[in-house]
């Protein structure tokens, strides 16, 4: 797709995310991406947008986040030929896994993947819907990274740039956000 065509698309998915003010609690304007799910154009705008940057990247996994990359993930992985490796929250995956721990803005998470979920041959995707404070997908990637994979990609449909969550990550992590917002 060219540059136009691509900002004309990405135009349109701007205008689709939803601001929700005072959610979860007073203060914070919540970008709701659910109204990019619900149509048949812009979900179908949305995956080819988010797959523009790795046609060719020869992915053989894409690693989704609980719960919202549970949304994308599974259709990016299809489109790419991949497959598709759930990160859950603890006590929801039944084989052995491994763990992180992280901070969120209001405590302690953790996140845990299978054992067996990725090899060394893997280049994997790791996609969620937002970056913010970046503490949930820094725990991705260093689960990502234990398991010794060839490469990892980061994305993100929304990065809310004043809150600098990509700073988190070594300078080599290439890291893509579809659309951006000021907080």
């Amino acid at each position: 797709m060219d540059k136009k065509e691509k900002e004309e698309k990405l135009n349109m998915l701007h205008k689709t995310v939803r601001n929700i003010p005072d959610f979860p609690i007073p203060g914070i304007q919540f970008k709701d991406v659910t109204p990019l799910f619900k149509t048949k154009e812009s979900l179908s705008t949305l995956t080819e947008v988010l797959l523009d940057e790795y046609k060719e990247m020869g992915i053989t996994k894409v690693v989704g986040i609980e719960s919202r990359g549970f949304i994308m993930g599974p259709i990016m992985a299809l489109e790419l030929g991949a497959g598709f490796v759930p990160i859950r929250k603890p006590g929801k995956l039944p084989a052995e896994v491994y763990e992180e721990e992280y901070e969120k803005e209001y405590g302690m998470d953790k996140i845990q993947i299978h054992k067996d979920a990725l090899s060394k041959d893997d280049v994997v995707l790791i996609h969620d819907d937002l970056l913010a404070t970046g503490g949930t997908m820094l725990a991705a990637y260093k689960l990502v990274s234990k398991m010794g994979v060839k490469k990892i990609l980061v994305n993100f449909i929304i990065e809310l740039d004043d809150l600098n969550g990509r700073k988190l990550f070594p300078d080599e992590v290439e890291i893509k956000s579809l659309i951006h917002y000021s907080v």
